[in-house]
């Protein structure tokens, strides 16, 4: 798994926000899409692409796209 993977992964989940704004330092929280909806997106993403289950509390406590990241590749 690279990071470049993971954000494209990532901004796949999203509809109406354009990939440009996605790179691993986006806020995620503090984009105009962001919603409890496609966090369950992500939490859905995560466990089909990399099979790992990540919790509400990973999301809620991570600022950018790599801090998800980190906690998922830290479990492979």
């Amino acid at each position: 798994m690279t990071l470049q993977d993971f954000v494209a992964n990532f901004a796949a989940q999203f509809d109406e926000t354009d990939v440009s704004a996605f790179n691993p330092e986006t806020k995620f929280h503090d984009l105009d899409e962001w919603s409890s909806l496609l966090a369950l997106s992500i939490i859905a993403m995560v466990d089909d692409e990399y099979d790992f289950k990540l919790k509400g509390n990973d999301i809620r406590d991570s600022v950018t796209i790599e801090d998800i990241f980190k906690i998922v590749n830290a479990a492979s």
